[in-house]
C-alpha cells in the first residue's frame, strides 16, 4: 500500500510522474523504430526522441502549472525563470548515447525545486516500465509490474566494500584516485547519470562521484530528491544540498551521491581531488 495519496507535493508528483511515463513511451516508439543522430556538441548527441519528449513535457507542464518556469534539456533558456520560485527541470532521455547504441540504460526524468531545492520528481525507465518518484516528506517509491513499494538506500557501512557507479562510455580517470582515496574494490560501470542515481535509491550500489561541469539542473533534480527520501545523501564536496534555478544550469563543483552511512567522511576523504 502506498501511502503517500495526499500531502504537500503530491500532486506535483504524481504529474511529474504521468507526464514522465508519457514521454517515456515517445521514446521507446523511436527506440523500436531508430532515430537520426545530430551532435549539439562534441560527444552532445541529440535524436528526434529527446526532442518530441522534450516538447510534449514542456507543453503538458505549461498547460498544469502555467505559473511555474520551465527548465529543459531541448529547449531554450527562458531566462525569467530566475525571478520565479518553483522551477520545473525536465531531461527528457538522460542516457541519448545510450539510447542509440540500444543497450536500454536512459531514463525520462521531470522534477519539480521550489526556492532552490529539489521538492518532488520522477525517473522513468521506459525499457523496463519501472517508474521511481518521491516527494520531501513523502518518500521515495517504485511502481512496476509488481506493484508498489518503498525504496530504501543499502545499509552498507563497509566503506571499501561499497560499490562505485562509473560512466560506461567516458570513465573519468579521476576515478582511479577515488577509489585509493577510499581504499574501494568495487565499481560497477552504468549508463545515464539518472540511472545511476536510481540504482542507488533502490539500494542496488552505495556510491557515485561526478567531478562538476558535465551535469546540468536536469541531470539532478529529479534523483536529488529520490536519494533524499530513500534515506540517501546527495551534495557538492563541502557537504552543501545542489541548490537549482541559478544563471549557470551547469553543476559548478563535485557532487556525491550516497547510501549516507560514509558520506562526511567520503567528502573528507575526497576533497582537493575535484
Amino acid at each position: 500500500m502506498d501511502p503517500t495519496r495526499s500531502g504537500p507535493w503530491e500532486h506535483e508528483e504524481r504529474f511529474a510522474a504521468t507526464v514522465a511515463r508519457e514521454a517515456g513511451a515517445i521514446v521507446l516508439r523511436w527506440y523500436g523504430e531508430g532515430v537520426h543522430v545530430e551532435w549539439k556538441g562534441r560527444g552532445d548527441p541529440v535524436t528526434e526522441a529527446d526532442k518530441e519528449a522534450n516538447a510534449h513535457i514542456v507543453e503538458r507542464l505549461r498547460r498544469e502549472f502555467p505559473g511555474d518556469a520551465v527548465l529543459a534539456e531541448e529547449s531554450a533558456d527562458d531566462r525569467s525563470r530566475l525571478g520565479k520560485d518553483r522551477l520545473w527541470v525536465v531531461d527528457p532521455l538522460d542516457g541519448t548515447r545510450e539510447f542509440v547504441d540500444r543497450n536500454g540504460e536512459f531514463v525520462v526524468m521531470v522534477a519539480l525545486a521550489a526556492q532552490r531545492r529539489a521538492v518532488a520528481g520522477a525517473i522513468f525507465h521506459p525499457t523496463s516500465g519501472t517508474l521511481l518518484r518521491a516527494r520531501e516528506g513523502g518518500g521515495a517509491w517504485a511502481e512496476d509490474s509488481a506493484g508498489v513499494r518503498r525504496l530504501r538506500v543499502s545499509d552498507r557501512t563497509d566503506l571499501a566494500g561499497f560499490r562505485l557507479l562509473v560512466s560506461r562510455s567516458h570513465r573519468s580517470p579521476k576515478i582511479d584516485a577515488v577509489r585509493d582515496a577510499l581504499g574501494l574494490r568495487r565499481e560497477e560501470p552504468c549508463g545515464s547519470v539518472g540511472l545511476k542515481m536510481a540504482r542507488l535509491a533502490r539500494g542496488d550500489a552505495d556510491l557515485y562521484v561526478h567531478f562538476g561541469g558535465g551535469t546540468k539542473e536536469w541531470d539532478l533534480g529529479a534523483p536529488d530528491i529520490l536519494i533524499h527520501e530513500a534515506g540517501g545523501a546527495v551534495t557538492d564536496i563541502s557537504g552543501a544540498r545542489i541548490p537549482y534555478n541559478r544563471e549557470d544550469v551547469r553543476t559548478p563543483a563535485p557532487f556525491v551521491a550516497s547510501n549516507g552511512a560514509r558520506h562526511h567522511e567520503i567528502l573528507e576523504r575526497l576533497a582537493g581531488l575535484g
